[in-house]
C-alpha cells in the first residue's frame, strides 16, 4: 500500500506541440523517460469517484481517494485539485474489491502513450531531476500521457507525490512551482483537473 498526493488535467482532442515541447525541454531537467506505449483496463463503477480499478498486463492496481485537498494555484496558468490516494498492487487474485462493485461495474480500455519525469525533494523548495526508475524515497513524478478510449483522443498532465506522508503536500507544491515557471501554453483549470475515475465516468 503506498499514499500518494495527485493533481491531474484531462483535455480532449491531440496534444498540442507546444505542451509536448515545453515537457521534453531542457529547462525541465535532463531526464526524461522515453514515450511508453501500453493499454491499461478500467473497471467503470457508477456513481463511484472515489475507487480506480485498472488492469495493467497481469497486474491489477485499486485506488481509493482519502481525501480532497481543493484547488491549487501555480503560477498565472494552473489551478489543479489535489486529492490523497492510497494504492494496492496485486500481482495475485486477491484484491481488496467488493464483490458488489466487481458486479455492477463494466470494463473498458484506455491506450497511452506515457512520457515522464521524476523529481527527488530532499527539502521543501529544493528539487533534483533525477532517472524516472531511480529508488528515491521522497519526491514526485510527473506525467505526459496521450490517451485515446473508445477512439476519441485525448491528452493529460498529472502529479504523483510519494513518500513520507507528512511531506506529500510540499513535494507536490515545490515540484509543481518549479515545473509551471517555464510553462507558456494554455491555460490549466480546476474544472478540467480530476482523477481516472471522475474522467472515466463520463465516457
Amino acid at each position: 500500500m503506498r499514499a500518494s498526493l495527485e493533481m491531474r488535467w484531462f483535455y480532449s482532442g491531440a496534444l498540442p506541440k507546444s505542451i509536448n515541447q515545453w515537457f521534453g525541454s531542457e529547462s525541465l531537467g535532463g531526464y526524461l523517460s522515453p514515450p511508453e506505449e501500453r493499454e491499461d483496463t478500467y473497471l467503470l463503477v457508477p456513481g463511484c469517484d472515489y475507487l480506480g480499478v485498472k488492469l495493467r498486463g497481469k497486474t491489477l492496481e485499486v485506488k481509493w481517494r482519502q481525501g480532497e485537498l481543493g484547488a491549487m494555484q501555480f503560477g498565472n496558468r494552473w489551478e489543479g485539485n489535489a486529492e490523497k490516494w492510497l494504492k494496492w498492487v496485486c500481482a495475485d487474485t486477491i484484491a481488496p474489491i467488493p464483490a458488489d462493485i466487481l458486479a455492477t461495474g463494466k470494463w473498458v480500455g484506455v491506450k497511452k502513450k506515457r512520457a515522464q519525469r521524476l523529481y527527488q525533494v530532499s527539502t521543501p523548495g529544493s528539487l533534483m531531476s533525477v532517472p524516472v526508475e531511480a529508488p528515491i524515497p521522497q519526491g514526485c513524478s510527473v506525467e505526459l500521457t496521450q490517451l485515446n478510449i473508445n477512439g476519441s483522443a485525448w491528452w493529460t498532465l498529472g502529479f504523483e507525490a510519494f513518500g513520507s506522508e507528512s511531506c506529500l503536500t510540499e513535494s507536490l507544491q515545490t515540484v509543481a512551482s518549479w515545473t509551471s515557471k517555464s510553462y507558456q501554453a494554455q491555460k490549466l483549470k480546476a474544472e478540467d483537473s480530476s482523477g481516472y475515475p471522475i474522467w472515466l465516468a463520463g465516457k
